[in-house]
């Protein structure tokens, strides 16, 4: 896997986990999508993904996503 599709798969886990905890737990965990859809964005515009920063120590491979 490389780190591009890592980080997708890791967004895209942090999105699902949150809305289930606001289906079953407290309405509130709602805003953990909301910081995973604000950093994504930011992220479009400045490349800084802290994310990405920690998959890379980890060992994860670079890669160009969708390729």
């Amino acid at each position: 896997m490389t780190l591009d599709r890592a980080v997708l798969a890791f967004a895209g886990f942090v999105v699902l986990l949150s809305l289930a905890l606001a289906t079953w737990v407290h309405p509130y965990w709602i805003a953990l999508t909301v910081f995973a859809g604000l950093n994504m964005f930011q992220a479009a515009f400045t490349g800084f993904c802290p994310a990405a920063m920690i998959f890379k120590r980890l060992g994860v491979k670079p890669g160009t996503a969708f390729k």
